[in-house]
């Protein structure tokens, strides 16, 4: 009963949702971006405020500028794709008009992934889950997310701890190769003088 109620907890705290409202002014473009792991369905729900002839258009898309999702006129929808791979991904909302001055335009945009995005609901209908059953699976759908992310954090972290002790090893070989060229650099001006106040006849 107690793990049941710290996952339920824990449920409230880690929420995957992204929800934000924004003024879009006349023919300009925003964009947000949000990082999100491998195999994660992503879905949103977006409103735009309409003026006359002025058109917004809305495109996702990932690092490498493929796109996701594209929607030309947008005003009111839904949208859905599975992240095939760690990436930072983009929503961009651009609002083009002919017109001169106009106000500017309401976006509201709601972005789910994870857990959050499961429409549990068809779920329980396509399986014929009990409440209780539906919960649980939800629950354990959140402690899988949750592993899963201990073990990026994990993974991350032993990159890290390569890339320190490489930086390092780097260093070390280079204070190494520099403390060498200071002393041959020393011991050359030191026979060069020698020479020098020899050929002058100033030491013997």
């Amino acid at each position: 009963m107690a793990r049941f109620t710290a996952l339920l907890l824990l449920s409230f705290l880690v929420e995957s949702v992204f929800s934000i409202s924004f003024f879009l002014p006349v023919n300009s473009r925003k964009c947000l971006r949000e990082e999100i792991h491998k195999d994660v369905l992503v879905t949103g729900d977006y409103e735009i405020s309409e003026q006359a002839n002025t058109k917004t258009h809305l495109r996702i898309t990932d690092s490498s500028s493929h796109t996701l999702y594209s929607k030309d006129d947008a005003t009111k929808g839904k949208f859905a794709f599975t992240t095939e791979d760690y990436d930072m991904f983009e929503v961009c909302f651009e609002s083009k008009s002919p017109m001169g001055v106009v106000p500017d335009q309401l976006v509201n945009l709601d972005m789910k992934h994870g857990v959050e995005a499961k429409n549990y609901e068809e779920i329980a209908k396509v399986e014929k889950l009990k409440p209780l059953e539906v919960e649980l699976r939800r629950l354990e759908d959140l402690s899988e997310s949750i592993v899963n992310d201990f073990a990026y954090m994990k993974k991350r972290e032993e990159e890290m701890r390569d890339t320190n002790e490489s930086t390092n090893t780097r260093v070390l070989y280079f204070s190494v190769f520099s403390m060498c060229c200071l002393i041959g650099l020393a011991t050359w001006q030191v026979f060069y003088l020698r020479r020098f106040f020899k050929a002058k006849k100033l030491i013997e």
